[in-house]
């Protein structure tokens, strides 16, 4: 009898040899890179780093009709580089077994520093709500999920939205930049005390940080009632960060009064991704495909059956 994982990966294999997703890569700033400058040629070696062009890799679903979902992925890697494949592509391919259309993000990181990566993230909610008719997808449905670092720029997201730091002048400024929900997987979200990942504070913010801006990138601090509906999974395995990154965003959360669920297992360190070996979090992809369904997340959209 197959695990969870495992008839996950064949239903994956199985998916991605019967169906040929649509992959289409976007650039996220047609007109100019804000704050561009040279440095270097971008590197790939299992991971993607010195990332100067921000890019959307478009993952269409993998069935007949999509349900109208779109989902904006921020892969992990400690603002230093990104776990592409494994928190990225990968999770594209189930997502879309699920008829969501996902978008994965290839982001700005330490070579530019705070605030490149928030702008990188917002203008990809901004694009794809300015142009959800033509990837077929409801503008009220476009979520936001990341892992370690990745689940601090989604929280990001879900936080900082109106920041006027997040924009850059351009018209799609006008277009809202508020996610509709967020999935985060064990998320750096405190830049401050023992919970805080050094690393990612420090390619993001630098060394010496000012206290105002560790104070604006503790995302547990920017909590409003307007954050989206957010699903939380983390493990008390994880030596890298600490589970207490959660927790302050869930309880900030439930302050606020913002529907959210989390799910803290025992075993599954950092970057667990999607494997078996690890008891019950291996079947963390089962729990937040029923978040996603309670939700109503799965269901084909009424708004792209009116039309």
């Amino acid at each position: 009898m197959k695990t969870p994982a495992q008839a996950l990966a064949a239903a994956l294999l199985m998916t991605t040899t019967t169906f040929t997703l649509a992959q289409t890569v976007l650039p996220l700033w047609p007109e100019g890179v804000p704050g561009a400058r040279a440095i270097g040629p971008e590197r790939i070696d299992g991971h993607v780093a010195n990332v100067s062009e921000p890019t959307l890799l478009r993952v269409g679903p993998a069935v007949d009709r999509p349900n109208g979902t779109a989902v904006i992925v921020a892969p992990g890697g400690g603002y230093v580089r990104l776990a592409y494949e494994r928190e990225g592509v990968q999770y594209a391919n189930w997502l879309g077994t699920l008829g969501v259309t996902t978008f994965v993000l290839k982001y700005r990181m330490q070579e530019f520093g705070h605030p490149a990566p928030l702008q990188d993230v917002l203008r990809a909610v901004r694009l794809l709500r300015s142009r959800a008719a033509e990837f077929g997808i409801d503008p009220s449905r476009i979520g936001v999920m990341g892992s370690s670092a990745g689940g601090h720029l989604a929280a990001s997201a879900g936080t900082l939205f109106d920041h006027p730091l997040g924009r850059t002048g351009n018209a799609l400024d006008q277009v809202s930049a508020r996610p509709d929900f967020l999935m985060l997987l064990y998320p750096v979200i405190t830049m401050d005390g023992p919970a805080a990942h050094a690393g990612s504070r420090k390619a993001l913010l630098g060394a010496t940080p000012a206290p105002e801006l560790v104070r604006l990138m503790s995302l547990q601090n920017q909590v409003s009632p307007r954050t989206p509906p957010t699903l939380l999974i983390h493990t008390q395995a994880d030596e890298a960060v600490p589970v207490e990154n959660s927790i302050l965003f869930y309880q900030a959360l439930t302050r606020a009064h913002v529907p959210a669920e989390m799910y803290l297992f025992e075993q599954g360190g950092h970057g667990m991704g999607m494997r078996d070996g690890l008891a019950n979090a291996s079947a963390w992809p089962r729990r937040a495909e029923e978040w996603l369904r309670s939700r109503g997340l799965l269901a084909p959209s009424a708004a792209l059956q009116a039309k």
